[in-house]
């Protein structure tokens, strides 16, 4: 995986826990926060962290902000000072600006001033929660827009012993399957003449109405 030079702007939990992952999995990782007790927190776990305040334009402008690959700002408790920042980054030509949301309309007004993407960490939670543990046989649910998502499944009992090719499982339930977990390894790409086994887990996409009314079955 190729590194990457990321910015998290706020070290709430969400941002705390974002900017250490992002240094785990090898991307170089400035952390930036107002308080000075959040950024000393993750300071040991992050390539650098530093008192700043970044509703100042002048602070932004030099961190160089178009040398990050990645700006996420993951203000909550100040929605006004999350679109500032948003928009103060547009205006400095950042490259990417991921904005979290706690609400439909602060998603809409962050994209409207400059967000690339916006997230929604207690609303995406709550989808997959919900999916998980309404549907029998769901482990895993991740939603790609209001109507289509992927969903980790067990193999339906009527398909165990049978092959993709043979139920003709796009063409009879309108989902696709990408892939398979077996012993916690993922096979992704599985062909057409793979049989299917009892106790796998199934990756699959595509409508969510669709892929409960499989698991119904």
């Amino acid at each position: 995986m190729k590194q990457k030079s990321m910015l998290v702007i706020g070290m709430g939990r969400f941002g705390r826990n974002l900017a250490i992952k992002l240094t785990q999995i090898g991307n170089e990782v400035l952390a930036i926060d107002i308080n000075e007790d959040l950024v000393n927190k993750v300071a040991p776990f992050v390539t650098r962290a530093q008192i700043g305040d970044c509703m100042d334009m002048e602070n932004l402008r030099e961190l160089g902000i178009r040398n990050f690959d990645v700006c996420f700002v993951c203000i909550s408790e100040n929605f006004q000072s999350s679109m500032e920042i948003t928009a103060f980054l547009r205006e400095l030509g950042a490259a990417c600006i991921v904005s979290k949301s706690d609400s439909d309309i602060h998603t809409d007004l962050l994209k409207r001033i400059g967000a690339d993407y916006v997230v929604s960490p207690e609303h995406d939670m709550a989808n997959r929660t919900a999916m998980r543990y309404s549907s029998h046989g769901a482990f895993d649910y991740i939603e790609l827009s209001d109507e289509y998502a992927i969903m980790e499944i067990s193999v339906p009992r009527k398909w165990i012993g049978h092959c993709i090719k043979e139920l003709d499982v796009r063409s009879r339930h309108n989902i696709n399957v990408i892939g398979i977990r077996k012993e916690n390894k993922i096979i992704p790409m599985i062909s057409a003449e793979y049989i299917f086994q009892e106790g796998e887990h199934l990756l699959i996409s595509g409508e969510q109405k669709k892929m409960i009314d499989l698991m119904k079955n």
